[in-house]
């Protein structure tokens, strides 16, 4: 059986930190966290069994393993780009597009999407899963929500709210945080250690995600309890999906954030939707 491969995020944070030689530009750039893309390359040199950079406290440096890595990398990169390019989703007429992450798309958008066509049957929607700022750019889309920094989001974004972070779980569990395992999304700024220190008690999650919404996927299923942002969360409390594990919030260093590139009336009316989805 052949080998898997290693995610091709790791490969693109060791990129980026490569070209930059450093994990806070790197992570600028592809619109993640400095410790997501520190730990990423650190999985990948695990993965690997080699390091790749000699950390400095001025920055870093390439390995000589690292050296003879990037261009193979840079090159496979390229010409996933150019693989992707090709391809086009057919007729533009009426064809608003909306560049989202899975999370937002999974657990905003696709539960309550048959309302906005109801509302709407003459607007045609492409939903793209976009993660990072290239994904973005290429898709040239109409409408975007991104989640990161407001300084990663750009200045004509407006971010959503409410922006916190919330302790859920699946009804069918009991427990309080205390004997129940915690789910965290790694990568961001807020966690169980930030919970801790504003609400109280020592919080160790055992179970990680990448993104909110795996996390919140997780608690769905009865993991645990996972803490994750109030944006992604309002239909599945709605309908029972999840419920709160704990009554107290705490505040979310990132967000995610919408912006219309270009103004149509199409664009226009997916936004106030989307909006009205959030204080359901």
């Amino acid at each position: 059986m052949a080998k898997s491969l290693p995610p091709l995020t790791w490969f693109r944070s060791f990129e980026a930190a490569a070209r930059h030689l450093s994990f806070t530009a790197a992570a600028e750039e592809i619109g993640l966290t400095q410790s997501a893309v520190s730990q990423q390359v650190k999985s990948l040199e695990l993965r690997l069994r080699v390091p790749l950079f000699v950390r400095q406290a001025r920055g870093l440096m390439l390995t000589d393993d690292g050296r003879r890595l990037l261009p193979e990398i840079s090159a496979a990169l390229d010409a996933l780009a150019g693989a992707a390019s090709r391809f086009e989703a057919g007729p533009v007429e009426n064809l608003l597009t909306v560049a989202t992450s899975v999370s937002v798309a999974q657990w905003v958008i696709a539960p309550r999407l048959p309302d906005f066509t109801a509302r709407h049957p003459n607007i045609r929607l492409r939903l793209l899963s976009a993660i990072w700022p290239d994904d973005f750019h290429s898709a040239r889309a109409d409408v975007e929500i991104r989640f990161g920094s407001s300084k990663q989001a750009g200045q004509n974004a407006e971010p959503l709210h409410p922006n916190n972070l919330i302790a859920l779980k699946s009804p069918a569990i009991t427990g309080t945080l205390d004997t129940l395992p915690l789910i965290e999304a790694v990568g961001t700024s807020g966690g169980w250690r930030a919970w801790s220190d504003k609400v109280g008690g020592h919080r160790k999650p055992s179970l990680f995600a990448d993104t909110y919404g795996m996390a919140l996927q997780l608690a769905a299923h009865g993991n645990g309890v996972a803490l994750v942002s109030a944006v992604l969360a309002g239909h599945a409390i709605q309908t029972g999906v999840v419920e709160r594990a704990h009554s107290a919030s705490i505040p979310s260093q990132e967000g995610y954030f919408l912006s219309i590139a270009e103004p149509s009336n199409a664009a226009s009316q997916f936004r106030a939707w989307f909006l009205e989805q959030l204080v359901k």
